[in-house]
């Protein structure tokens, strides 16, 4: 089994102008058009079996639009997280409505949502994220379309290691987007996960290997961060590190299958 944990998709009628936006912001192109059929095709092309879809609410009053969004997919290949904004009154609620909804976690994304990772009122957050059992995906390190200050470094998240939840806390691309050298220092061998997510064009495959190698095989899970890259490439930079094929299956789908009980 092939899966895929790290992609977007926006609501039809919506996902023409956020992706015009978010390209121009990063300036550049990408591969698909944002949609959720776009998705499934890509993933029969590249063959992934899973895709689990991060959402991101981007205000808080997009907290319960866009968590009724993903309860109501019915693709059986897609796997939706959802999202809360921290600014918002109603997290808690929501984060209780996912969980009854079946919902298997959440993104959080610093950068956009305009909140350090250690900020003590991320703490109960995080509590109720752990008592509910729910994943949760983090945006790590910068952003392609987000100036500095960067709100999820390594040092922050080491800051609050013990407050995440354990073992099922993602940190995107690799651990942090170009801050792979504070990744090294300080959050190797920790219990955080990493994915694999648009990040072997901008990082030596000698340090995605390092990296892969020192925190350990089990504890990363591929992702391609579609639509911004794609699926059949994402795979083949796993493929690339030359791993064993225990560690390459595990990296590809079997730690994604175990954490959402596949």
């Amino acid at each position: 089994m092939i899966v895929d944990f790290h992609t977007h998709c926006f609501p039809d009628a919506l996902a023409p102008r956020a992706m015009a936006m978010l390209e121009g912001n990063a300036g550049m192109k990408a591969p698909l058009d944002g949609t959720v059929a776009a998705l499934v095709t890509s993933m029969e092309r590249a063959g992934v079996d899973r895709s689990v879809m991060l959402q991101i609410a981007t205000k808080p009053s997009q907290n319960h639009t866009v968590n009724t969004w993903a309860i109501e997919r019915r693709e059986p290949q897609i796997i939706p997280f959802g999202s809360v904004h921290p600014d918002g009154e109603d997290w808690a609620a929501e984060l209780k409505r996912l969980a009854d909804a079946g919902i298997k976690g959440v993104k959080f994304h610093p950068e956009y949502q305009g909140f350090y990772v250690d900020e003590p009122r991320m703490l109960p957050i995080y509590r109720l994220l752990d008592d509910l059992g729910l994943i949760v995906v983090f945006h790590a390190g910068a952003d392609i379309g987000v100036p500095p200050p960067v709100h999820g470094t390594p040092e922050h998240f080491a800051r609050v290691l013990d407050s995440l939840p354990r073992g099922r806390t993602i940190l995107a691309h690799m651990g942090g987007w170009k801050q792979w050298e504070g990744v090294e220092e300080l959050l190797v061998g920790s219990h955080l996960l990493f994915d694999t997510s648009f990040s072997r064009a901008f990082m030596a495959i000698e340090q995605m290997k390092r990296l892969v190698e020192r925190h350990g095989a089990d504890q990363f899970v591929m992702g391609s961060d579609s639509p911004w890259d794609d699926q059949q490439a994402a795979i083949a930079a796993v493929r690339e590190m030359g791993l064993s094929r225990d560690e390459e299956s595990a990296i590809l789908g079997g730690n994604a299958a175990r954490l959402l009980g596949l």
